[in-house]
């Protein structure tokens, strides 16, 4: 390649490309700010609710992440598409709850949703919702 010339820009993923991107993969690098206002990133498991706009993660109540959030909402999650330079971010404001529909929302169908239930309470689970307002992304098409 002669040195002048240059490879393609990243071109922004599409709002459908985006949703795509997020139902397709099921981890990612949620961001959170730390009381210095430092970021602090976490790699976590996810789910994507598309009609709601929304993203759950299971955790403890007594995570750092967890008790950030309870202190400023604001978060980002991450999410690495097919290839490395390819991406979605999903920005929002985050509540951490402890409501059974959240965690029935976050497991999927359950064969015994009570005792389920009971489970996640004993180890002290809560759900950290992202009411999701911006998501953008870029790809690197390469020939």
């Amino acid at each position: 390649m002669d040195e002048n010339q240059q490879g393609p820009a990243p071109r922004p993923l599409s709002e459908d490309e985006l949703v795509k991107l997020l139902e397709g993969q099921r981890f990612g690098v949620l961001a959170t700010v730390r009381s210095t206002g430092h970021p602090a990133l976490s790699t976590v498991l996810y789910r994507w609710d598309p009609a709601g706009r929304a993203i759950r993660i299971s955790t403890t109540a007594g995570r750092l992440k967890a008790r950030q959030i309870a202190r400023d909402p604001h978060v980002a999650l991450h999410v690495r598409g097919p290839d490395v330079w390819s991406f979605a971010v999903a920005e929002g404001e985050a509540e951490v709850s402890g409501d059974p529909a959240d965690l029935l929302a976050f497991a999927g169908d359950q064969p015994d949703p009570a005792a389920f239930l009971e489970q996640q309470a004993r180890e002290g689970r809560v759900v950290i919702r992202i009411s999701v307002s911006r998501l953008y992304g870029t790809a690197l098409d390469l020939p």
